[in-house]
């Protein structure tokens, strides 16, 4: 009897505890549903608008006719004669396509070659200096966009720092052209996000055990080779994180491309904003938003699948 008593009690109080579970989960949801709606509307709603949008006929002076048409989606890739109405390849968004992806591919490639010796620094140097070094590579968060590609188009322009130095040090006869190129492009987005690689290789570093290091010298392994086998496969996540953080905003980078580039570079996101403006054809502005976003999807869903497979090979 005591023994049924006791199992009774313990099953009255299993049940009691899920109820409290039950009735606990219910209330988080309803106290987070307010937010989850707004986050939604505001995720979605914007998206669902350019989606609309991409499938209407464009306006006579910007905006839209409620007319369904896909001729939005076909001018991303392909263009009308207006005289013969004969169709071709749209050479200029294709151009401003891969201008874009070349560009941000080789931004991620520089803010990793420049980045990963400056985050491999601050994580070998003494605990009480890491800070101090994390300061300085945070200080042009501080700044605002606008102001740091000001500050790198006068040191680039024909009369700034780099031409001047050379000028007087006479290396050269005339300034270099190095303003209004994509070369001023990819060096202003470099400065621009070379701190969003910096942290996640520092915050993959600062767990590394540098023991293993010691322990391939130990096996008389090079240098290269220890960077190679040893420090970058275990810091993988952590390069992964940032490619995607430098390469996903780079692609719709448009403030540096507009002011470095000057009107002559486009990106994408210069392209898009054209299409709302000046070219006031809202419908094709929206289908290159929706490519765009197309191509940061592909990046993230690549992001995801290299994360699952370097996280695979560590727990192996």
């Amino acid at each position: 009897m005591d023994k049924d008593a006791t199992q009774a009690e313990e099953k009255q109080n299993t049940n009691l505890e899920e109820v409290v579970r039950q009735q606990t989960v219910r209330r988080n949801i309803l106290l987070t549903t307010p937010a989850l709606v707004v986050l939604f509307i505001a995720a979605s709603g914007p998206l669902l608008v350019m989606f609309l949008f991409s499938f209407l006929t464009p306006g006579d002076y910007g905006g839209v006719k409620w007319e369904a048409s896909t001729q939005a989606w076909f001018q991303v890739f392909f263009h009308t004669d207006i005289f013969d109405d004969t169709v071709s390849i749209a050479d200029a968004h294709l151009s401003i396509l891969w201008r874009s992806v070349k560009l941000s591919g080789l931004t991620t490639i520089l803010c990793f070659v420049l980045g990963f010796p400056t985050a491999y620094f601050i994580a070998t140097r003494p605990a009480e200096s890491r800070n101090f070094w994390l300061f300085l590579v945070t200080i042009p968060f501080w700044t605002n966009l606008l102001i740091r590609t000001f500050a790198v188009l006068e040191i680039i322009r024909n009369a700034g720092v780099i031409n001047s130095f050379l000028l007087a040090i006479g290396v050269i006869d005339a300034p270099l052209d190095m303003l209004y190129t994509d070369t001023a492009i990819l060096l202003g987005m470099t400065y621009v996000y070379i701190p969003l690689m910096i942290l996640p290789i520092y915050a993959s570093l600062e767990r590394f055990d540098f023991r293993l290091v010691e322990a391939g010298y130990d096996l008389y392994a090079s240098r290269l080779k220890v960077l190679k086998r040893i420090i970058v496969p275990l810091i993988k996540p952590g390069v992964i994180a940032g490619s995607i953080l430098v390469f996903i905003p780079s692609l719709g980078a448009y403030v540096t491309p507009r002011i470095l580039g000057g009107g002559k570079n486009l990106m994408l996101g210069n392209l898009i904003e054209l299409q709302f403006g000046q070219g006031r054809n809202w419908p094709l502005g929206a289908a290159l938003s929706l490519t765009l976003l197309a191509i940061v999807m592909i990046a993230l869903i690549f992001y995801v699948r290299s994360a699952q497979r370097a996280g695979a090979g560590k727990d192996s």
